[in-house]
């Protein structure tokens, strides 16, 4: 039976604060304003009888005499065929204008998938992008941030990897979202004409901050479910730093002792628990999760980057409007490359990544004024050649093209003994003429 209280003890930004009996925490509680308007709330925190809700709108109109009501549940997502194509915001509300989504309820904020029903992952995802393809590849179920800085292209970077990925469903979750990005993601996914397989759980900016952190779990669970369903889904998180913010503001909210530079101390436990829900399900689909990671004044040790360097399987650092290949990795990458992919793959793309090192070293020698060597020049020359046919983001090359076109950018630049690659190999894929355009 559901009980009904008459009062509101406390109101604090988003929370209030209610004397109720047999709740649990994250059962889902709806306000019952006097003009007739319902308001979701969810319990955070219960201190005998005094229950703290988060209210998932803004809480203006909201009187301590208004009626409060526990639904005995927790908050959930509706997942069905008609999600696909649909614009919702945090709290599962379509904000596209179109009608109520029906379909099966989902619990949300489950635990991670059983480990025993995991498997290894063997797949790799392509995206058509040489600095991930060749150098880093993704990997079906592994999940990865882009660490970046405000400014990069980082959304943009996420919508050309939906629009090229061969997963079933594209899930993206947008936390603190201005309104220029948000009707970038709708505008792509029109023109790509993918928005019959893609979901949207949008936080905008001007947004109550406790929306924000149901984004990742609305999407996750859907996610779920889809891939129990045979999917292969990819889930797209931006921003994350932007969620633990969010975590932030209302930890100070309740006062909370906070730890790193404000957030609190169960930060990483947070960020996991999402994360961990990248999956391939034994004789099903899989989740692949990439995120953005904004990284306040390009600052790794931030917390934020910090844990999610921990959790997470490699990442790709967006730097400069490139993906620089020294600060990414794939810690899932030889899972792939060579057993998956061509011979040469790995072979390849150590190389050209050891010369792109080197030629840094030459770049400094040169700016320092000093004398150059032939080698010195040789590397030069490959290094503005490897920036401007892999390195930009609006090169578009299947990962065979993509090899092809790194032993021609090695052959304009050296001899087949210079680049330091078994014979074998060089000698099968070693280009016969070998020059490509500067």
């Amino acid at each position: 039976m559901k009980i009904v209280y008459s009062k509101i003890n406390s109101m604090r930004g988003n929370l209030i604060t209610v004397t109720a009996q047999d709740v649990g925490l994250g059962e889902l509680a709806i306000i019952t304003l006097k003009n007739g308007r319902k308001v979701f709330a969810s319990v955070l925190r219960i201190e005998g009888d005094q229950v703290t809700l988060q209210v998932f709108q803004n809480t203006r109109g909201i009187s301590t005499d208004d009626q409060v009501t526990f639904l005995k549940r927790p908050m959930q997502a509706v997942y069905g065929e008609t999600l696909l194509g649909r614009r919702l915001n945090g709290a599962g509300v379509p904000i596209d204008n179109g009608p109520q989504v029906i379909g099966e309820n989902v619990a949300i904020g489950s635990t991670s998938f059983n480990p025993v029903k995991r498997i290894i992952p063997r797949e790799m995802v392509r995206t058509n992008i040489p600095m991930i393809d060749v150098f880093n590849c993704l990997v079906k179920s592994q999940k990865i941030p882009i660490f970046s800085v405000a400014g990069e292209p980082y959304n943009a970077l996420l919508m050309r990897i939906a629009n090229q990925t061969n997963a079933d469903v594209v899930i993206i979750g947008g936390m603190g979202l201005t309104f220029k990005e948000y009707q970038a993601f709708i505008d792509n996914t029109e023109t790509a004409g993918s928005m019959s397989k893609t979901v949207m759980f949008v936080h905008r900016a001007t947004d109550p901050a406790v929306e924000c952190l149901l984004v990742p779990d609305m999407a996750l669970a859907c996610a779920e479910r889809f891939a129990t369903d045979g999917k292969n889904v990819l889930v797209l998180l931006t921003d994350m730093t932007a969620f633990a913010d969010a975590i932030k503001e209302i930890a100070i909210t309740m006062d909370q002792v906070p730890s790193n530079r404000g957030y609190p101390g169960s930060l990483y436990s947070d960020l996991a628990a999402r994360y961990e829900k990248a999956v391939m399900i034994e004789g099903s689909g899989s989740i692949t999760i990439i995120g953005v990671t904004t990284m306040p004044g390009d600052d790794v040790t931030h917390p934020v980057p910090d844990n999610t360097g921990y959790i997470t399987e490699g990442q790709f650092y967006l730097h400069g409007r490139q993906i620089d290949p020294f600060g990414s990795l794939s810690r899932l990458k030889q899972l792939v490359i060579g057993k998956v992919t061509r011979e040469d793959h790995g072979d390849l793309a150590n190389a050209m990544i050891r010369l792109y090192a080197e030629s840094k070293k030459a770049n400094e020698r040169q700016a320092m004024g000093f004398k150059l060597s032939k080698w010195d020049e040789k590397l030069i020359a490959y290094a503005q050649l490897f920036e401007k046919r892999m390195m930009s983001l609006e090169v578009n090359y299947s990962l065979e093209e993509a090899l092809d076109l790194g032993w021609e950018i090695l052959a304009n630049c050296f001899l087949a003994t210079e680049v330091g690659i078994k014979q074998n190999i060089v000698t099968k894929f070693w280009p016969k003429n070998g020059q490509v355009a500067a």
